[in-house]
């Protein structure tokens, strides 16, 4: 008799390994697993823009035509506006479905197998996940006390591990909303290694380092429309590379990546920018109001943050029992069962009255 067919033995080694990465539930999913409408679902588990789009933006995906036609390739009205929005020049930006497709490109660009990448836990997870997609090993060197990059042993790392091509560095951090000093910067751009710098949540600090790739070959900046400009859904992102990485990034990047209506959204979003700075504005005020009114709850400390996010740390219970009883209410915040994470929760901000009715919950726990 014949063995049956084996697909797992056609699959790489490596891949068969590796942990995926673990998205949020979709709202409708939630909704429908509690018996509620999606609207009466407090969804502060993923870092979106609870605002959403700006009115030009959805006016443009209304608004659109050629559906049938495939996307510019080279998204290049999109990437004239963000050369004006950012000081980088056009021949050095590209646009992707998401920061994520980014971040695989260079990995892809970059990582034999074998070849190593440098992370700072604790950190965005995509980046050790994209490194092992291609075969890539994590050498994992621990923020100090603060959340604070340990440069030293970065460099010492890099020195011990012969074949680091890579370091990931957001600015801020996510889970806990840090930021980088630009000495911290120079010190890192000194050392034998691409940087590519994570400036995600970029328009919450205002603090960039986007033009230094002019002046820096071992430079990556990437960016996104997710948070500030509330396309999460759309997946567009954007990245300032160096001349003579971005040369190879066209080579490897798929033709038609980012779709019309992204970058038509995506376009709109720069042409509305008093809009979305007022609803940044909202964002980070409700989010020092939330760090305030944390400090009446003893056994939460809410860390600094410079993005739309706050990390919680929870004393005296068990925090994954605080995510779980918030759920049941139909109110959603983030949990992270990692190492030295276990007893922290992230909580995204909402809307003045979403947090509101969080804290009020958070008092009664």
């Amino acid at each position: 008799m014949p063995q049956p067919f084996n697909v797992t033995s056609f699959v790489r080694p490596d891949v068969i390994g590796l942990e995926p990465y673990k998205p949020v539930v979709p709202i409708e999913a939630r909704a429908a697993q509690l018996g509620l409408e999606a609207d009466e679902i407090i969804k502060l588990d993923a870092n979106e823009n609870l605002y959403g789009p700006s009115p030009r933006a959805l006016e443009a995906v209304k608004n659109l035509r050629y559906l049938h036609i495939y996307p510019d390739p080279q998204a290049t009205p999109l990437r004239e506006a963000l050369s004006q929005y950012t000081g980088v020049p056009v021949d050095n930006l590209m646009v992707g479905s998401g920061a994520d497709e980014l971040l695989d490109m260079v990995s892809r660009l970059f990582l034999r197998p074998g070849d190593k990448i440098i992370n700072c836990p604790p950190t965005f997870g995509m980046y050790a996940i994209h490194a092992g997609i291609n075969g890539g090993q994590v050498i994992n060197v621990p923020r100090r006390a603060g959340q604070r990059l340990n440069i030293p042993a970065i460099a010492a790392a890099i020195t011990e591990a012969a074949g680091a091509k890579l370091l990931f560095v957001p600015a801020p951090n996510n889970p806990d909303g840090s930021a980088i000093s630009e000495a911290e910067l120079r010190d890192l751009l000194t050392l034998p290694i691409i940087t590519v710098l994570d400036e995600a949540y970029f328009e919450f600090h205002t603090r960039t380092f986007i033009t230094w790739i002019l002046e820096h070959p071992n430079l990556i900046v990437l960016r996104t429309f997710s948070k500030w400009a509330g396309l999460a859904g759309l997946r567009v992102g954007y990245g300032a590379f160096p001349g003579a990485i971005i040369e190879h990034l066209w080579k490897i990047k798929a033709p038609y990546n980012v779709s019309v209506a992204a970058q038509a959204a995506a376009l709109a979003s720069l042409q509305d920018m008093d809009y979305l700075k007022a609803n940044i504005a909202k964002i980070a005020a409700t989010r020092d109001k939330f760090q305030a009114d944390l400090q009446q709850i003893p056994w939460l400390k809410a860390y600094p943050s410079y993005t739309n996010f706050v990390l919680i740390k929870v004393f005296d219970r068990n925090a994954a029992d605080v995510q779980s009883a918030l759920a049941q209410e139909g109110i959603f915040i983030r949990y992270y069962n990692s190492p030295g994470m276990q007893d922290h929760v992230r909580v995204s901000i909402g809307t003045p009255a979403q947090m509101g009715k969080l804290i009020e919950r958070l008092k009664k726990l």
